[in-house]
């Protein structure tokens, strides 16, 4: 509308001014002028007339879209609330099965809880009843067979026991059998090998005390004028010096093996010299006993150069070459150590362990040796507190204390040890033994066999290395016979003291005799 009266106002303010000229410029023509303006004036009205009717044309074509529009977000916003109560109905439905279905499952289980209920008040009566049978029962069996309970109760276990003694017996078997062959090969090539790698003398030289001069008026120049000369060597070398009636043989007696040797070296030298008397024994004494120092220092020295063993303290080589001049059963002890020594180092390199330790460990573990004359204690002992004051490594120690077993292995050189001095000890050769002793090792093995129940006779046979045990073949089967032999070899390992290994065999027969009259 305002559009329209601005429209008019123009219209109006225009014929005025339109008017204005015309009547100045020429006023006969105001009749045409105002013919004009109110031909202009009806065509401003109609205009006018004609835009009120566009513009309200035009917001009624705008209130019909707006209606259109609203219209139409009305039905989607009615069609999505009619599908959201849809959904809703379709829940509730859902629901209402669900809950006939909880209804009916409920009813179920209770059915099923009243039926259990029942069964359970059955199943307590039925085990009273058996309850009741089985006591009936038990009264029957013990009037029948005349036992009390505790012992069939023993009964029954001694049966269990044997069951299952003859199950550990399969067991062990089974086991045993699987570990031998398994670890048996490759134990055996490892030791081979280092066997055959070491070449060493079958015998091993004995240090004798006895001297053959081959002329017995040595004998009384020995002796000395009411004994003068003898008594003064046995005071100050320490031995006894025994001369018999043996032709030119005199021995010299003493425990201490270097001061045996001192003494040894003493008299021949008195013997070559010629003059025997007190005070040329101290000056061949004193001078033999210097040698002798320097003789222990070079033997311990060899030893250790032969086995290229570096950052040894000096302080070791005389008591180490002093094994030089030490025996066990006839076997040279340093000679022995070297040789536990090299095959050490071959099992070491096979098992990937350090040569190096493994040698010195092999040639220092019996060094207890060469003191156990001066100081009480045994050899494992002495060495392991020598070496120990030396600062040795673990495994040095370790070997030295547990290569019998008496204590145990903290390292795998300790093991090492112990099988290379058992394998350089029975080898062939190496050592040898007393007939008393000899004997005495074999009845204590026969003696050993023979205490184990089921076990008929027992022979100590090849030297006392295999033992044959006969057994009741109706008290013990085959799994309880291949049991008997591991606990036999268990109780020899634990009791016995022998060189190498010793094989136990189990022999189970049953032998059935008929003569024919």
């Amino acid at each position: 509308m305002e559009y329209v009266i601005g429209a008019l106002c123009g219209l109006v303010l225009g014929a005025g001014g339109v008017f204005a000229v015309l009547t100045a410029v020429r006023g006969g023509a105001i009749k045409s002028a105002r013919e004009e303006s109110r031909q202009i004036t009806q065509r401003a009205a109609d205009q006018a007339i004609a835009s009120e009717r566009q513009s309200e044309l035009k917001m009624k074509q705008d209130q019909l879209m707006a209606r259109d529009a609203f219209d139409k977000e009305h039905e989607s916003t009615r069609r999505k609330i009619g599908e959201h109560e849809e959904r809703l109905i379709r829940r509730e439905e859902t629901i209402d099965r669900k809950n006939d279905t909880l209804v009916v499952k409920e009813k179920q289980l209770d059915q099923l809880d009243s039926k259990l209920t029942s069964r359970s008040k059955a199943v307590e009566t039925k085990e009273q009843e058996i309850a009741r049978t089985v006591d009936d029962q038990k009264q029957r069996l013990m009037q029948i067979s005349g036992m009390s309970l505790d012992a069939a109760r023993q009964e029954v276990l001694r049966r269990v026991e044997d069951e299952m003694r003859s199950e550990a017996g399969v067991i062990v078997r089974k086991y045993t059998e699987a570990a031998q062959e398994e670890g048996k090969e490759k134990a055996r090539n490892i030791i081979l090998q280092a066997i055959q790698r070491y070449a060493a003398e079958q015998t091993s030289d004995h240090t004798t005390s006895a001297l053959n001069f081959g002329d017995d008026a040595i004998k009384g120049r020995i002796i000395g004028r009411e004994g003068r000369n003898i008594r003064s060597f046995e005071r100050i070398t320490g031995v006894e010096v025994i001369v018999d009636d043996t032709p030119g043989v005199v021995v010299i007696s003493c425990f201490d093996p270097v001061r045996r040797e001192i003494a040894r070296r003493s008299l021949e030298r008195l013997v070559q010299d010629g003059r025997i008397h007190p005070a040329r024994i101290e000056e061949i004494f004193a001078s033999v006993t210097s040698e002798m120092d320097e003789d222990l220092t070079r033997h311990g020295k060899t030893a250790i150069e032969q086995l290229q063993l570096l950052q040894v303290k000096r302080d070791i080589y005389p008591t180490l070459g002093r094994l030089h001049y030490r025996t066990s059963y006839g076997q040279n002890v340093l000679k022995h150590s070297s040789e536990v020594a090299y095959l050490c180092q071959v099992m070491a390199s096979e098992l990937g362990l350090d040569p190096v330790m493994a040698r010195r460990a092999g040639l220092l573990h019996d060094i207890g040796k060469a003191v156990d004359h001066e100081h009480e204690g045994n050899h494992t002992t002495l060495g392991y507190e020598l070496l120990r004051k030396l600062n040795e490594p673990e495994a040095v120690l370790n070997a030295a204390l547990a290569h019998h077993g008496d204590q145990p292995a903290t390292t795998p050189y300790t093991l090492l040890v112990m099988a290379a001095d058992a394998m350089s000890a029975s080898r062939p050769g190496a050592r040898r033994e007393s007939l008393e002793k000899y004997v005495k090792r074999l009845k204590d093995l026969e003696a050993l066999a023979i205490k184990f129940d089921g076990v008929s006779q027992a022979y100590a046979i090849q030297a006392g290395r295999e033992v044959r045990v006969i057994v009741d073949a109706r008290r013990i089967d085959d799994p309880a016979s291949a049991k008997l032999a591991r606990d036999i070899a268990k109780q020899i390992e634990t009791t016995q003291t022998y060189p190498g290994e010793i094989k136990v065999t189990v022999l189970r027969e049953i032998r059935n005799v008929e003569f024919a009259r």
